[in-house]
C-alpha cells in the first residue's frame, strides 16, 4: 500500500513539474516564434485549460499522499525529518502560487482573450511565466531534497 502511494507521489510531481519546465522552456519559445499574439493568447488559454485540470489533481494528491507517507512511516510530524519538512513547506508555496496563478492571472488572461483586449492577455500571461518559472525552481528544489534530503540526516 505504501509503495502505491510512494509511486503515485512521485508521478504527480513528475507531470507537474515536468508539464511546467515542457511549457515553460519548449513550448512557450515554439509559440512565441510561430504565433502573433492574439493567437498566441489565445492557444494558451486552450493549454491552460486542459493542463490546469491535472494541476488540480496535483494539488489534490500531492499532499494527500505526502501526508499518508509521514503518518504511516513516522506516525507524527514532531518526529518527521527536517527534509520531510522542508519538502511540505516547499510543496505548500507550490500549491499557494499555483492558486494564484489560477485565481487571478489566468483567471485575467481568460477574460481578456475573451474580449480580445491584447494587451491585458500579454500582461496577464507575462505574471503566469514568472510564476510558473518560480514553480519550477521551487519544484525542482523539493526534488533535490526528496532525492538527498535524507543523506544529510
Amino acid at each position: 500500500m505504501l509503495s502505491l502511494v510512494s509511486l503515485l507521489h512521485v508521478i504527480t510531481v513528475v507531470v507537474w513539474v515536468g508539464g511546467m519546465i515542457f511549457a515553460h522552456t519548449f513550448l512557450r519559445p515554439a509559440i512565441v516564434e510561430t504565433l502573433e499574439p492574439p493567437a498566441r493568447l489565445t492557444l494558451w488559454v486552450n493549454v491552460f485549460k486542459r493542463f490546469f485540470v491535472i494541476v488540480w489533481l496535483c494539488v489534490i494528491l500531492l499532499p494527500v499522499t505526502g501526508y499518508t507517507m509521514i503518518f504511516n512511516i513516522w506516525g507524527a510530524m514532531d518526529v518527521t525529518p527536517v527534509y520531510v519538512h522542508i519538502m511540505n513547506g516547499i510543496g505548500l508555496l507550490m500549491i499557494a502560487v499555483y492558486l494564484y496563478v489560477f485565481f487571478l492571472p489566468y483567471r485575467n488572461l481568460r477574460l481578456a482573450v475573451k474580449s480580445q483586449q491584447w494587451p491585458d492577455g500579454a500582461q496577464a500571461l507575462s505574471k503566469i511565466r514568472f510564476f510558473v518559472g518560480l514553480n519550477i525552481i521551487l519544484g525542482l528544489l523539493a526534488i533535490i531534497v526528496a532525492a538527498g534530503g535524507r543523506f544529510l540526516s
